[in-house]
């Protein structure tokens, strides 16, 4: 086998092993995307702190100032996540159906942050959270199947979406003239 061919196919596991340079690239890559999804939320959220600190929220809200690490940490193992399963199966187009759902579900979240802070829609965004977190759960379940340590990766996203439905709610119900 010569050291031009990108990658092969393990077939006592039916692992695809790719070239060092090209999991580097796809890490790159997948992690790219995430953080590009992070920014379009981002700057939905430019007010978001002072919108935020406007709003009536109940006692176990945490402050503004938990969000950004926290998902900061969270988009960094989906990034992660993604990638092993595109590693796994040596690309994108044979980790298509999973690795779809795990963009399809990015888009459902980028959306959230323009639906809550830069359009004030709260029952939009909490219908999209609703959306959001039954894709996150097909992409764990996706994900398991091809790699059980990326979907385990997606556990903490699921945790603090569940918790981020239930502050949703909340704050939409507390402050109606303000989230529509």
């Amino acid at each position: 086998m010569s050291a031009s061919i990108d990658y092969r196919r393990d077939s006592s596991w039916g692992l695809a092993t790719l070239s060092t340079k090209r999991q580097l690239l796809g890490l790159l890559g997948w992690l790219a995307l995430v953080f590009v999804v992070a920014a379009i939320g981002a700057v939905a959220s430019i007010n978001a702190a002072g919108f935020y600190a406007g709003l009536d929220r109940p006692s176990w809200s945490p402050p503004a100032s938990v969000f950004g690490p926290v998902w900061s940490v969270l988009y960094l193992l989906m990034g992660i996540a993604a990638w092993l399963v595109w590693r796994q199966r040596g690309g994108f187009r044979e980790a298509r159906g999973a690795l779809v759902l795990f963009i399809v579900q990015l888009v459902f979240n980028a959306l959230w942050s323009w639906l809550f802070f830069a359009w004030h829609q709260g029952g939009l965004a909490l219908a999209d959270i609703a959306v959001l977190w039954v894709l996150i759960v097909a992409t764990i379940v996706s994900f398991w199947r091809t790699k059980p340590i990326a979907a385990v990766l997606l556990i903490p996203y699921v945790l603090w979406v569940s918790f981020a439905a239930a502050l949703n709610y909340s704050v939409w119900r507390l402050n109606p003239q303000m989230l529509g």
